[in-house]
């Protein structure tokens, strides 16, 4: 794999003279409050590690560590065609995947909108939807029939308990989703018998997250890929350790199951630090999490997932609107007072604003807010968008350098993907400047040792290598899951 870094960021010397006294004073204010040092973030990444480590002893902790059930690494020689599905807020996506043999792949994919009244429907109705979806899939790529079963991966990214990769047990419905009967239940064998009613020859052979997905994908292609990452709405990390070194499965795990046996962890990491023993707190960090639905829970996430910045610049506004009365005076903050109404495109439109005046900054709060800048204000609009953003990929990394020097890897290719990895302005520069803050590596070194590179499609191509893999460890006899009693 070539990976091509991201490009230096553009920069534009706008000075601050337009700027007030008192703003250049709470500028500099800022600075302070959200800047962290390599020295902070080296204490943090050493939490990480003692928190990872709890999350897999038989107590736990706040970060879950959840074992994926997926033993074994794909060697890229995997081939054959498999299915796989990913339900999403939005759209049911179906995905056949043709995996070559030589660390290549074809996909052919169809997207079927979900309904509006499905996340609230009966649970068959869920099922017998998602059945003929497959079918009209299946169908269409196969006209003639399909001779063999097509093994299927199913990507179901809500809280659910796993003793075995085929199976997952629904917690509670995130995402806006409410079906009655499907909590507390397998959701395969459900899924199983709906595709059955419909006659297609599909067997459902693995329930997977999408961040062990986006793993085991980008480790087919290559080698070098030893973490999956998500830096979206939300923020999360998957990585292989090895049975040994992983307690809580001492004396669960079936007797083919050596020590030395990789397993992948789905480590949902977002609710690092829940304690705020490390984590660097400002007041509107504090507030962002009172006023959250879950106070207390995911610090590490609202600190620095897309989810929360547009909300922290909101905050940050509001306090020198509101309470310093020292921008946007006399204007109507209706909409400012609005939570959430600024998402992560917010701040990213900021950044990107290519004029020295910030002429595209003045259209965006003026169209959203219906607030009039002066030049002044939108450069410490900027400064602010900037600190936030900075600090959110500062921290996004202590996940990675936590996981490197746990396994003890001096070298990665740490495969990522999600929203803010892929769009959010400066982000992978920062990422890797903060990266090399961290392990303090030599100035004179070509190329750093450990690089976060795009990852394959975890949902669709992960799922399905996951399918490729559980299915040839069930053909050889193998455990799958937890001992069986």
């Amino acid at each position: 794999m070539v990976h091509l870094g991201p490009k230096p960021p553009q920069h534009r010397k706008g000075t601050f003279t337009d700027v007030p006294p008192e703003l250049l004073q709470v500028i500099k204010q800022l600075e302070q409050e959200f800047s962290v040092s390599g020295e902070t973030l080296r204490k943090i990444v050493d939490h990480f590690i003692s928190e990872l480590d709890k999350g897999l002893s038989k107590k736990g902790g706040n970060i879950p560590m959840i074992p994926g059930w997926v033993m074994d690494f794909p060697t890229g020689e995997e081939t054959g065609d498999y299915l796989a599905i990913d339900l999403g807020g939005t759209n049911l996506r179906v995905v056949l995947v043709k995996l070559g043999g030589n660390r290549d792949f074809d996909t052919t994919q169809s997207k079927f909108p979900l309904p509006e009244h499905m996340r609230t429907a009966k649970c068959d109705e869920l099922w017998s939807f998602i059945a003929d979806c497959l079918k009209k899939f299946v169908d269409d790529i196969y006209p003639d029939g399909c001779k063999e079963p097509l093994p299927l991966g199913f990507t179901f990214s809500y809280p659910a308990s796993q003793n075995s990769i085929t199976e997952a047990v629904l917690q509670r419905w995130t995402k806006g989703w409410a079906i009655e009967g499907v909590e507390g239940k397998d959701v395969a064998p459900m899924l199983q018998e709906a595709i059955q009613k419909v006659n297609v020859p599909i067997k459902v052979v693995a329930i997977i997250n999408d961040t062990v997905g986006t793993l085991v994908a980008s480790r087919y292609t290559d080698p070098e890929a030893k973490l999956g990452l998500i830096f979206g709405t939300g923020v999360n990390g998957a990585y292989y350790d090895v049975v040994k070194d992983i307690p809580k499965l001492e004396g669960k795990t079936a007797d083919d199951v050596g020590p030395d046996t990789p397993m992948a962890i789905n480590c949902e990491y977002g609710s690092f630090d829940n304690e705020l023993v490390v984590l660097p707190r400002t007041k509107y960090d504090v507030r962002v999490d009172k006023e959250s639905p879950r106070p207390g829970q995911q610090s590490f996430e609202k600190m620095n997932s897309g989810y929360y910045l547009g909300e922290l610049l909101r905050l940050v506004l509001l306090d020198l609107a509101e309470e310093r009365h020292l921008i946007f005076k006399g204007q109507n903050l209706d909409k400012l007072n609005e939570a959430y109404i600024l998402d992560t495109s917010f701040p990213a439109k900021i950044e990107e604003d290519p004029f020295e005046n910030l002429e595209d900054v003045a259209e965006l709060f003026k169209a959203q807010l219906g607030i009039q800048t002066t030049v002044g204000e939108r450069k410490v609009i900027r400064r602010i968008a900037e600190l936030i953003g900075e600090r959110s990929a500062r921290l996004s990394v202590c996940g990675i350098a936590a996981i490197c020097k746990k396994r003890g890897y001096k070298t990665a290719h740490c495969a990522a993907d999600g929203s803010v990895y892929q769009k959010y302005p400066d982000f992978k520069t920062r990422a890797a400047k903060s990266l090399r803050d961290i392990f303090e590596w030599p100035d004179d070194l070509k190329e750093d040792p450990i690089v976060i590179v795009p990852a394959e499609d975890g949902s669709g191509v992960g799922a399905a290598i996951i399918a490729a893999l559980t299915e040839q460890r069930l053909k050889e006899g193998k455990s799958v899951g937890v001992r069986k009693n």
